[in-house]
C-alpha cells in the first residue's frame, strides 16, 4: 500500500523493488478512504465500494497472483 502524495512512499517503494525484484507485484494499492473504511462495515474492499481505486488495485494483486501461480 502506498500514499503517492508523498517522497517517503515513493523512496520505500524503491527500496522494495530494488532488493526484492520480481517478487513484488507490479500493482500498486493506493492509500484511500475507502480502504480505510471497509473493515469497520466488516466487508472487504470488493464488496464495500468495488469501483473504488483501492478495490480496483487490490484485483490486480490478485490477478497477478493467478498468473504467477
Amino acid at each position: 500500500m502506498t500514499d503517492g502524495r508523498t517522497r517517503l512512499s515513493a523512496d520505500v517503494e524503491a527500496e522494495v523493488r530494488k532488493h526484492f525484484g520480481s517478487l513484488v507485484f507490479k500493482a500498486v494499492v493506493p492509500r484511500s478512504v475507502r480502504v480505510a473504511e471497509a473493515p469497520s462495515h466488516g466487508l472487504p474492499v470488493t464488496h464495500y465500494d468495488r469501483r473504488s481505486t483501492g478495490a480496483e488495485a487490490y484485483w490486480k494483486v490478485a490477478m497477478e497472483l493467478v498468473e504467477r501461480s
